[in-house]
């Protein structure tokens, strides 16, 4: 287990394995959020089910989830334990996606935006906040609060530009994550000073992008 704070612009995690422990941790001291975005680019072959981006707190441990089916096409996005299934775009493989959800308390909806084209917005759960202590993972979907791992739900590929922020960003601010044009990075998690631990056989290396 290693403990990084890193400025990781320009670099990627890769997690080259199946497995029931290999992961990355993230870390924040936020512990009360009313509304969420989260944004990650990620690359990855097969249609196998995995986690994208697991936060548990101590009453859920599916608080915040992004959950890749192994359709082709859909994901399921929860909060509070509660999920809604996107369904209908295009998640290529072998190459990178930018993906963001949204999710707020008031109205309980929940949104995916794919490579800046979002989805229908669809309710999960209202009336409360993400509430405690949060253990947030790359790589493994949490059953438990910080653990129960299936090594069938790892993910197997590589994960950039993570982001979180407190509130839903406008469809303008999504556009410009997706093309990574000065937009305003997470204020929750900020990939350019991340604080996180890496468990098992993960790697950070220079993100590989594709030259023309």
């Amino acid at each position: 287990i290693n403990n990084f704070t890193f400025y990781l612009s320009g670099k990627m995690f890769t997690f080259p394995q199946q497995t029931s422990t290999a992961h990355v941790r993230l870390s924040t001291t936020r512990v009360d959020f009313r509304a969420v975005t989260v944004c990650l680019r990620y690359w990855k072959d097969g249609n196998t089910a995995y986690g994208l981006f697991s936060l548990a707190t101590p009453s859920a441990a599916n608080d915040f989830l992004l959950f890749k089916t192994a359709t082709a096409n859909q994901i399921y996005v929860y909060a509070r334990n509660a999920d809604a299934l996107f369904d209908g775009q295009e998640y290529t493989l072998n190459a990178w996606l930018s993906v963001c959800a949204t999710w707020d308390s008031a109205s309980g909806l929940g949104q995916v935006w794919l490579n800046g084209k979002p989805s229908s917005r669809k309710f999960t759960k209202s009336g409360s906040n993400i509430k405690g202590r949060t253990i947030i993972t790359l790589g493994q979907e949490q059953d438990s609060y910080g653990g129960g791992f299936d090594a069938k739900q790892s993910f197997v590929g590589m994960i950039s530009d993570v982001h979180m922020w407190d509130y839903v960003l406008s469809p303008c601010e999504i556009s410009r994550y997706t093309d990574n044009i000065n937009f305003t990075p997470g204020n929750v998690l900020n990939w350019r000073a991340l604080d996180f631990q890496i468990t098992g056989r993960v790697l950070l290396e220079e993100k590989q992008n594709i030259c023309y």
